[in-house]
């Protein structure tokens, strides 16, 4: 899809590339001092497209050549390439450094930390997860053990874990470099993919909105939201869900280009308009996609809605890009060609990084069900290898277990009310009182919520009634984008509101929160040929917001960090009475 501009009138009634009589487009650039690339008409996620009484962009484009089809396909891009990488490095070291800082506090196992931690410490020593003693009773606890210098704490039997294992494989890295009773080995795999997701992030936002100073705006968002700050500094799954998530849309994003500058290339190299224009050949960004899609269903399966969302959204980009070169025949094309690719290029590799993730599972013999499909011969799949069918029949225990969870919980939460951070969840509290761990008054608190910035998350939820109006009224492929990211992380929550659920999965579309809130500021500043005046006004109050985003974190800060404050400080911190 085509990186959208507004529709309006031309002033001279012609748009270069468009045929004569055509109604015309006349370019109103995303606002900001480094103009977005242009778009093209009928480009953009929305199947929707203009009306046939536009008319179809002529192949006279192509007979200018290559060059001129590309600058059509692709318009202009920011090009500051050395501030572009040093704005992005610089909001990324400040996000690194607060993430890094005191990682290892406090030397406890912080939430669901009780779980991972210890099975990517099973991992590293047997390739699969085994129980521990879970009695309540136990003396000592097997939490105790493992904290204070003794993590051999597991029983002989498999454990029955209903999460595939790579984001626990990822965390056994740091226990494996920093040993596994290090409470920074625990969470140093994830403070290094939060800190990667604040430059990945910045360069996408580059990338997509065609500015510098959107892209570093977007990398200081992500950097000083609590909610992804909180996990960046846990060792738990859903960092990880994000991560490959990100980078997923990243490749896609890079993808996008490379395919219209390949497509510019073929059709003006063939001269004359095609009826189904020419195949784009082997996709390696798009193939990257597929891998890091499959990682990201290796870490929890909600990674599968991402894959299907962004392979969508892929090939309703092809879909736009070839009626945007003027090829008759594009959605004949997209159907038979475009999607097929799509799915060969995708669809194999992220099953095979999947299966790849139960390496260790494999190679075992005593790991839960492993043996399932040798002690159940079958007589309609007996072709199917004993150990493929013991991890689907592993796999089904696992989707009842999700589908049937109803146990209550004090932080279980409506999806509904994640976009607002209506319940966000506490991953650790803790009430010393006065001289108990530099308690100074009476009573304290030590707490750690994975609480959204509320200026990010309640910004963006005003944003994306925005982005949906630029979305189908003005063809916006960027506001498209921004909302395939937010509808294949969140959107799938709803089928599940009366099972057990939680506020802390929302940190997996986190960054497309902050790119709504990021494609708001942009509108709000205005376009590049607005009055002086009012991108002055609107610059300041997109700075405002900015700086209002920080101060938040600032404020925010104890609760994030288990920082020891007086109770009176936490209360006057907990805004709704939800959060408490």
């Amino acid at each position: 899809m085509g990186r959208t501009e507004v529709a309006h009138p031309g002033p001279t009634g012609r748009t270069e590339g468009a045929r004569p009589g055509a109604r015309t487009m006349a370019r109103v650039t995303m606002p900001l001092a480094d103009p977005p690339r242009a778009a093209e008409a009928g480009d953009g996620i929305a199947t929707r497209t203009w009306s046939d009484d536009l008319g179809t962009p002529s192949a006279a484009d192509g007979a200018r050549g290559a060059a001129a089809l590309r600058a059509r396909l692709l318009g202009p891009r920011a090009g500051d390439r050395l501030w572009g990488w040093v704005a992005c490095l610089a909001v990324t070291a400040v996000g690194g450094f607060l993430r890094f800082w005191r990682l290892d506090r406090p030397h406890s196992l912080v939430f669901d930390e009780v779980y991972y931690v210890k099975q990517a410490y099973s991992l590293l020593k047997v390739g699969y997860e085994l129980r521990w003693n879970s009695d309540p009773n136990a003396s000592p606890k097997p939490d105790d053990l493992f904290t204070h210098g003794h993590p051999d704490v597991f029983l002989t039997t498999a454990d029955f874990v209903v999460h595939p294992p790579l984001g626990k494989w990822m965390i056994a890295v740091g226990e494996l470099i920093f040993g596994a009773s290090s409470s920074w080995g625990w969470r140093f795999s994830s403070a290094v993919c939060g800190t990667l997701s604040i430059l990945i992030l910045a360069r996408i936002a580059r990338r997509l909105f065609g500015s510098t100073l959107l892209g570093a705006t977007a990398g200081l968002l992500l950097a000083v939201d609590g909610h992804h700050f909180v996990h960046s500094r846990t060792g738990l799954l859903d960092i990880f869900v994000m991560f490959w998530a990100l980078v997923a849309f990243g490749c896609l994003l890079i993808d996008r280009d490379v395919a219209r500058a390949r497509l510019a290339d073929r059709v003006a190299g063939a001269g004359t308009l095609l009826s189904y224009g020419p195949g784009l050949g082997v996709r390696w960004w798009r193939i990257a996609a597929g891998l890091a899609l499959g990682l990201c269903t290796a870490t929890k399966w909600s990674g599968l809605y991402f894959l299907a969302g962004f392979g969508l959204m892929t090939v309703l980009w092809d879909a736009g890009a070839r009626r945007a070169a003027g090829i008759r025949r594009w959605r004949l094309t997209t159907l038979l060609r475009d999607g097929p690719a799509a799915a060969l290029q995708m669809l194999p590799i992220a099953l095979a990084a999947y299966l790849a993730s139960w390496t260790g599972w494999f190679l075992s013999s005593n790991a839960y069900n492993r043996q399932w499909g040798a002690q159940h011969p079958s007589a309609h799949f007996g072709w199917v290898p004993d150990a493929l069918r013991g991890l689907w029949k592993y796999h089904q225990e696992a989707y009842h277990f999700h589908v049937t969870l109803h146990s209550d919980h004090p932080y279980k939460s409506n999806p509904w009310s994640w976009i607002v951070m209506g319940r966000p969840t506490a991953f650790f509290y803790q009430g010393p009182k006065l001289g108990e761990n530099g308690c100074t008054v009476a009573q304290c608190s030590q707490a750690i919520t994975a609480l959204g910035n509320p200026v990010i998350w309640w910004g963006a939820t005003i944003a994306l009634g925005l982005l949906v109006v630029r979305w189908a009224l003005a063809r916006d492929w960027r506001a498209g984008a921004i909302l395939a990211g937010l509808i294949a992380g969140y959107l799938p929550w709803f089928t599940y509101q009366t099972r057990t659920i939680y506020n802390f999965y929302s940190v997996a579309f986190v960054p497309w929160v902050v790119l709504a809130l990021t494609y708001g500021l942009g509108m709000l500043i205005g376009p590049s040929d607005a009055t002086s005046r009012r991108r002055l006004w609107g610059g300041v109050g997109a700075g405002a917001v900015v700086v209002s985003a920080v101060l938040c974190f600032w404020w925010f800060w104890p609760i994030l960090t288990a920082q020891v404050i007086p109770q009176v400080w936490w209360s006057d911190r907990m805004w709704l009475p939800s959060w408490v």
